[in-house]
């Protein structure tokens, strides 16, 4: 009886410590990654705190994906232990997430970071790039997509389908490719040999076509073009997850009842709106509508206008997205003559930013230069200077630790006139898209002759490592106090 509750303890435990993530190592990754069509592999370090909060969420989303079919394997690799294949492959932060497709590296994984958001990026990107559409049944219930997507209509043993599919899976993570050769299909369409572009039904518009068709042979160049060019059309839906693929400058605008799922007539009460003031200002600006909570990280946290709490259909705010980053806020409340009035002062230089900023110091004549929005582009973007800037948290440690060191920093370099030692918080104060801040504290090297293209500060974090680094980098010899 002894024997068999220690074996049952012994299964418990083992079973309990279970893991369906794959264990790689530099002596055996050459042999496994090889046997996979596509596997998510995480670069990870034992000490990371990211990692660690990722570890269960990726365990649960390995169980679930291993019962897919077909599978769809996760893998990790301890970078501290296996230095040769995390270097191979540039790791050099933690965790790092990349997809490899017969036993090739095939992209950096950009998802979600729970298990819910693992398991529906992998499930959108594994299989046929492109879903072949063999009845009306299959081809109605594509056409229902909540989002765009792309159907090649070929008849049976048409050479350009072999292209297209090839040009689908080029182009899978951006768009939502599917074909068909059925005949009921091809007659019920009324389209042979071409691609169409089907915009969701749910943006229906007698402003716009609801689907495109091109000729063209699929190519990667020409389908990408042809996509790019009309998939949002005239006012797209824009959502945190869609943001980066509308061009800049954009028109947002944010209505606070707009839901697509629950609602989407009424949500398409403002977008026709949109689309029929804006006529005359298509080709000079992009349009987005989006719900205003979907949106609040991209929207200035101060100086919308206030929405009347008696309002049945409170009206939305627009906000102009330069390509810097920079917001421009319409104050009027939203109709005909206020927003094409905006838009008009906007293109004609009219109307400033709107910068989250703390008041300018006075003086600000110290050894280190203090940074708020309104003297960022007078300080940093000055192409007379260079700029070493560091962006800190009032609350991170790590910045505290830093700030004596950047203090003796800034005394050593203080002759130097074409030199500035600069600091900003980043937690009060807008700066431009270039210098994206994702961690503190956050030091970027803004050179005269490049502040479009700032470097970020990868170095050591001791008073010489800063003085080595600049004086490899200075346009000019540095004078240093002792």
């Amino acid at each position: 009886m002894k024997h068999l509750v220690i074996f049952f303890a012994t299964l418990f435990v083992a079973s309990a410590t279970a893991s369906d993530v794959i264990d790689l190592s530099d002596s055996n990754w050459d042999g496994e990654i090889i046997k996979h069509d596509m596997i998510l592999v995480e670069f990870f370090a034992p000490w990371c705190g990211h990692c660690k909060k990722l570890a269960p969420e990726y365990e649960i989303a390995a169980t679930k994906l291993k019962n897919d079919d077909p599978p769809i394997p996760l893998a990790k690799v301890d970078c501290t232990e296996n230095t040769a294949t995390c270097g191979k492959f540039g790791v050099s932060g933690y965790p790092t997430l990349k997809i490899f497709r017969g036993g090739e590296f095939n992209q950096d994984y950009n998802g979600g970071r729970n298990a819910d958001g693992i398991m529906s990026t992998l499930r959108k990107i594994s299989g046929p790039a492109s879903k072949e559409l063999k009845t009306m049944a299959d081809y109605e219930k594509f056409l229902n997509n909540f989002d765009a997507v792309v159907v090649g209509y070929y008849e049976a043993g048409d050479d350009n389908l072999a292209v297209y599919e090839k040009t689908a899976s080029a182009l899978r993570d951006d768009y939502k490719f599917a074909h068909t050769t059925n005949e009921e299909v091809l007659e019920a369409a009324g389209a042979k040999n071409v691609v169409i572009l089907h915009r969701p039904k749910r943006l229906k518009s007698i402003f716009e076509d609801q689907q495109l068709t091109t000729d063209e042979k699929p190519t990667k160049s020409n389908l990408k073009s042809f996509l790019e060019e009309n998939l949002l059309g005239l006012c797209g839906h824009i959502t945190n997850s869609n943001f980066e693929k509308f061009p800049k400058p954009l028109v947002v605008v944010a209505d606070q009842k707009l839901d697509y799922v629950k609602n989407p007539k009424g949500s398409n009460y403002w977008r026709n709106r949109v689309m029929k003031w804006s006529k005359n200002f298509q080709g000079k600006l992009n349009f987005a509508i989006g719900s205003r909570d979907d949106m609040s990280m991209h929207l200035p946290d101060s100086g919308l206008p206030e929405s009347d709490a008696s309002e049945k259909n409170p009206k939305p705010v627009v906000v102009v997205l330069d390509k810097s980053g920079r917001k421009y806020v319409m104050s009027e409340a939203f109709g005909q003559d206020s927003f094409q009035a905006f838009l008009q002062s906007y293109l004609d230089g009219e109307i400033e930013a709107h910068i989250k900023s703390e008041p300018v110091p006075e003086p600000n004549d110290g050894p280190v230069t203090v940074v708020v929005g309104k003297n960022f582009d007078e300080v940093v973007m000055d192409e007379s200077k260079d700029v070493l800037v560091e962006f800190y948290a009032p609350w991170c440690g790590h910045c505290k630790s830093l700030a004596p060191k950047w203090d003796e920093l800034g005394e050593k370099l203080k002759d130097n006139d074409d030199i500035v030692i600069a600091k900003m918080d980043a937690t009060a104060n807008d700066q431009p898209k270039q210098f994206a801040v994702s961690g503190f504290p956050t030091i970027y090297w803004a050179p005269k002759d490049n502040k479009q293209n700032p470097e970020k500060y990868q170095g050591g974090r001791e008073v010489a490592d800063f003085l080595k680094f600049l004086k490899s980098k200075s346009s000019s010899k540095i004078k240093t106090e002792l």
